[in-house]
């Protein structure tokens, strides 16, 4: 009998801390309803780099423990990245399709954790981005989505090929005379 007893305040304790990850859960996707990825452009040029990544997570940027759960990108797994001119595209495997386009990517760095994943250092790749908000709350929103690349040597260039094609802001060249004579 006392054995029973165990076992039903056993699963009533796991059924409780379901319950509030659920809600958790919940509350999370209902704050973040208003931030998602851009669509998928209709024609794409031809990627610069293609790799295969494990993908880790999306936090608000400078937050790396705090989790974002925007559609595409809510949930861990394997992935393809694909950097293109236009921007990156992350296919997380059962998630929709993710495209950050290139004038929204502020750029890409090593980070060593992120939400639930702690790894040697520089083990992670984080690319900084400007996320769609539905509903602007005032100063652009930036996150830092996380990947882990699978390859030796993939960390890299990825990183070189985001920072290739992330927006910078436009340098401030001075008006001088032309050099060139009309003669």
């Amino acid at each position: 009998m006392d054995r029973w007893i165990g076992v039903l305040a056993a699963a009533a304790v796991l059924a409780v801390v379901a319950l509030l990850m659920l809600r958790s859960w919940r509350r999370r996707s209902a704050r973040d309803e208003t931030l998602s990825s851009y669509p998928v452009p209709a024609t794409l040029g031809a990627p610069v780099l293609e790799t295969e990544v494990l993908y880790v997570a999306t936090t608000p940027a400078a937050e790396p423990l705090e989790r974002l759960a925007l559609p595409g990108l809510a949930f861990r797994g394997s992935a393809r990245i694909e950097v293109l001119a236009e921007g990156v595209i992350l296919r997380i495997a059962g998630e929709s399709t993710t495209f950050i386009p290139a004038d929204r990517l502020l750029g890409a760095g090593f980070a060593s954790y992120a939400i639930d994943r702690g790894v040697e250092p520089e083990g992670l790749i984080a690319l900084t981005w400007i996320p769609l908000e539905r509903e602007p709350a005032g100063a652009e929103l930036r996150v830092d989505s996380y990947v882990r690349a699978r390859h030796p040597g993939d960390p890299v260039r990825i990183i070189r090929a985001v920072n290739d094609i992330a927006a910078a802001p436009a340098a401030q060249r001075p008006k001088q005379e032309s050099e060139a004579s009309d003669d």
